[in-house]
């Protein structure tokens, strides 16, 4: 009898370790990389815009400038107590944009201690910086991340912050490897905001190293077909994918011309495939994001509408057991706008959809030739027919 308990024992204790072993595998770590054309490689980042001031922040010490006059601002950033690190501009020139930039790089609310960084590439209006490092404390110790700036002097100076670092890696999604990007798509210096409004809500890949399909950071987030519950780290270090269980589904209505359907919210952000204009998303608030017609013509051409840029403000509610009827999609309009002055006349074509956002049509995945617009006058003494351009 004791033998047995003393095996039974054994074999609890072999499987706690097991089971200890899963769930730190759970937590899989990314590398951190940065460069000043982040964008660039991405081809997906949003900026900061920051008001400037040439009053100096008061109680701030600053360092010796060069210049006659600076300017100042404020980089919001929720990774420090404050809530902000202080930006100051120099010029090492009398005339021409700024050409340093000083950053509070270790938080403690001092430029004196900081070496000017001096901008790369320059022209009469422009000045752009990066990438600029700064320390973030938190409880495991120093994060490192990367800033890439921009001024503009014009009527009214301008300095634009985007993040120049990011988080990417392989990981494990069920049985299969993947590749993870982690964007901090609203340049704050953290990667895990979801958000409504899909401007302040960071951005994420999983899927081949190549693949370009991003979505937003939200509850959710579909890889082959199944729903994940996403946990990042608030400084993109690390991510952990949890199989969505329990999740409450409501169906939209569209039309059943319609063969894409995107939408986005705190949920994320959702690429559907309508069945006879039903396509299901869980519980939740929702914007348009786009749609899609997708047809072939009787010479095997393919053609693609797609409605893209819908206002903020047109939002929809899914809700479990009740449809969410939406009226998007065909038909659309095309809109010719005419303009005279001083004999020279000029016209633009537009398409707008349904609920006025912009239509893109396509023919075997590139733009098809531009329309031609007939002008002939009241007598018939002119008449002839241009060609629209592009661009």
């Amino acid at each position: 009898m004791r033998k047995r308990i003393y095996i039974h024992l054994a074999v609890v204790l072999i499987l706690l370790f097991l089971v200890s072993q899963l769930t730190a595998q759970d937590e899989q770590w990314l590398q951190y990389h940065s460069s000043r054309e982040a964008g660039q490689i991405l081809g997906e980042f949003g900026s900061q815009v920051m008001q400037l001031s040439s009053e100096p922040p008061e109680g701030v010490k600053l360092p010796q400038f060069k210049g006659q006059s600076q300017l100042f601002a404020k980089w919001p950033t929720p990774m420090v107590k404050s809530g902000w690190l202080w930006v100051a501009l120099d010029r090492t020139h009398k005339q021409g944009p700024y050409d340093s930039l000083y950053i509070d790089s270790n938080g403690n609310g001092s430029l004196e201690d900081e070496t000017a960084a001096a901008a790369y590439r320059m022209d009469q209006r422009r000045a752009y910086f990066g990438p600029v490092k700064v320390i973030f404390e938190v409880e495991d110790g120093p994060v490192t991340y990367h800033l890439n700036f921009r001024f503009y002097q014009y009527t009214n100076n301008s300095l634009d912050a985007s993040s120049g670092g990011w988080y990417e890696g392989d990981v494990t999604v069920g049985a299969t490897k993947k590749h993870c990007v982690l964007i901090d798509q609203n340049a704050n210096g953290t990667f895990n905001d979801k958000s409504f409004d899909s401007g302040n809500s960071d951005r994420i890949r999983i899927g081949s190293k190549d693949s370009r399909d991003t979505r937003f950071v939200g509850n959710y987030i579909e890889v082959d077909g199944t729903l994940y519950r996403p946990e990042i780290a608030r400084d993109g270090a690390c991510i952990k994918l949890t199989g969505a269980e329990d999740v409450k589904f409501g169906d939209v209505r569209l039309a059943e011309s319609i063969t894409q359907f995107s939408a986005n919210g705190e949920n994320g952000l959702f690429v559907l495939k309508p069945e006879k204009g039903i396509a299901s998303l869980p519980v939740g608030k929702y914007r348009v994001y786009d749609w899609a017609v997708e047809r072939k013509d009787e010479k095997g051409i393919s053609w693609k509408l797609k409605g893209t840029g819908f206002r903020e403000e047109i939002a929809f509610d899914v809700t479990e057991g009740k449809d969410a009827a939406l009226s998007i999609g065909e038909p659309i309009v095309a809109i010719l706008n005419a303009s005279g002055r001083k004999g020279t006349h000029s016209f633009r074509h537009d398409m707008k959809g349904r609920a006025g956002e912009k239509i893109v049509l396509t023919r075997n995945g590139a733009r098809p030739q531009a329309p031609k617009v007939h002008i002939k006058s009241a007598d018939g003494a002119y008449d002839r027919t241009y060609s629209f351009q592009y661009g």
